[in-house]
């Protein structure tokens, strides 16, 4: 072996890094970062918007990137459900199918596979349930955790600890991760050890304001089977992880808040990375391991109604729960997987100067300044648009576009443009472009180049020696 006495310290330390410690195997926890439709744009423009062009992310500052091709198995472009249970099996499977084998199908004829709110998979003859890397990890001893700030019900998590045949069947979903439900799912052992989301209403009975048409309170038989239950930010906070085997925070009916009116409104939702920061504190009490999943999943939501501005502070307030992890773990013996399950139709337009708002008007550079200030670039009718704006989206299509001139692009509720219209609003299609990828610590020298969303899977599962 050559002498490395040529080479800068820096260098030196990073290749025995790189040898002794993250070598395939020895990852003992792991924790899974996905931003929902975070797409390579939407990273960007989040940068610009909190840091500015030089600026950088905690995510970016991970060791080893990739591509990811997120194709499902009869879609080129794919929903949440498919590819977040890719990451999550190694199965390639249908638009809107929740970790099940390739060959299940979402929909009996044009009707979905639902029985009223539940869920409801033949007997026989639409595919089988496949093990997800939560449930390997919990065969092996280690504790689990999903959090999300959206359902816990909801496509990305549920795909880690759920099989069903229908995405929208969220009552079964719920059922399935709560011990004495009826329709429980073994493969999770005692349970997942720690849920923290929204989605209160698919635990709860009708009677009590929920969704639930059999009458159950999951709630009540989680905290019957060993969980502490909180429903507030504050109680989060309060919880002794110590003292705390497992844990269940519903902090919402339906989806947690925007994290833009979370701050702004000063609702009593617990921000992303408080969520993550107690999930972590309560899964490091196994001396064995643990899995966790992290999703900032309101940044698809955010972008499904082209509202630019709360998909880049969602994205924000996800790279600080991804900072709050790196400064909670040791890499020497934990894997950190940042990636998206997803694309977006969101593009970067324009040759602005540097430094100009990147939730305003694009300027023009090769335009002189006016009193100082930067020239808007105009379209062919002569008006000014936006840096970012969407390949297609709700609302109907106007026969002459807006002038935007006096107009806040960067105001809350400002809604970028759209080029092709879709009709209602709220329906922004998914992209079907390639995602990031990036991943630090144990195991992770595997994650390089271009993969298909499966491969993740084998090398997670790789990393933890399963």
């Amino acid at each position: 072996m050559k002498s490395l006495h040529h080479l800068p310290l820096a260098a030196v330390l990073m290749l025995a890094t790189t040898s002794a410690s993250w070598a395939a195997g020895e990852a003992t926890n792991v924790i899974f970062f996905l931003g929902d439709g975070m797409g390579p744009t939407t990273v960007t423009a989040s940068r610009i918007y909190q840091y500015g062009e030089a600026g950088q992310l905690a995510m970016e500052s991970l060791r080893r990137t990739a591509r990811i091709k997120t194709y499902s198995n009869d879609a080129q472009t794919t929903d949440s459900a498919p590819s977040m249970a890719a990451y999550m099996t190694g199965v390639k499977m249908n638009n809107e199918v929740i970790s099940m084998s390739a060959d299940t199908r979402a929909y009996n004829g044009s009707k979905p596979y639902l029985n009223g709110a539940d869920s409801a998979c033949p007997a026989s003859g639409n595919g089988q349930a496949v093990p997800t890397l939560l449930e390997l990890a919990k065969a092996a001893g280690k504790s689990v955790g999903a959090v999300t700030t959206t359902r816990i019900t909801h496509a990305t998590p549920a795909a880690t600890y759920a099989h069903v045949c229908h995405r929208d069947g969220e009552n079964t979903i719920a059922a399935q991760a709560v011990p004495g439900s009826g329709l429980f799912n073994p493969a999770l052992g005692a349970g997942v050890d720690v849920l923290l989301g929204g989605g209160a209403k698919f635990f709860l009975p009708t009677a009590a304001g929920g969704k639930r048409t059999d009458g159950q309170d999951l709630t009540a038989l989680l905290q019957k089977a060993g969980y502490t239950y909180v429903s507030t930010g504050t109680q989060l906070q309060a919880v002794n992880p110590a003292a705390t085997p497992k844990l269940l925070g519903l902090f919402n009916p339906d989806h947690l808040n925007y994290e833009l009116d979370r701050a702004k409104k000063q609702i009593d939702e617990p921000s992303l990375a408080d969520m993550t920061e107690k999930a972590i504190k309560v899964l490091q009490q196994n001396g064995k391991g643990f899995f966790l999943m992290v999703e900032g999943g309101r940044i698809d939501h955010a972008l499904h109604g082209t509202n630019a501005k709360r998909a880049l502070t969602d994205t924000i307030a996800f790279d600080e729960a991804i900072r709050r992890a790196l400064t909670l773990v040791d890499q020497k013996n934990t894997l950190i997987v940042v990636t998206a399950d997803h694309d977006h139709t969101m593009a970067f337009a324009g040759y602005a100067h540097k430094g100009n708002p990147i939730l305003g008007k694009s300027t023009d550079i090769k335009a002189t300044a006016v009193q100082g200030q930067p020239v808007l670039a105009q379209a062919a009718d002569g008006k000014p648009y936006t840096t970012l704006v969407f390949g297609n989206g709700g609302g109907p299509r106007k026969a002459q576009r807006d002038d935007l001139t006096s107009v806040d692009t960067a105001g809350d509720d400002y809604l970028q443009e759209v080029g092709v219209a879709l009709g209602a609003p709220g329906s922004e299609t998914h992209g079907g472009g390639d995602v990031m990828l990036l991943a630090t610590g144990a195991g992770s020298s595997g994650f390089k180049g271009t993969l298909v969303n499966t491969k993740v899977f084998g090398l997670i599962k790789a990393a933890l020696g399963l």
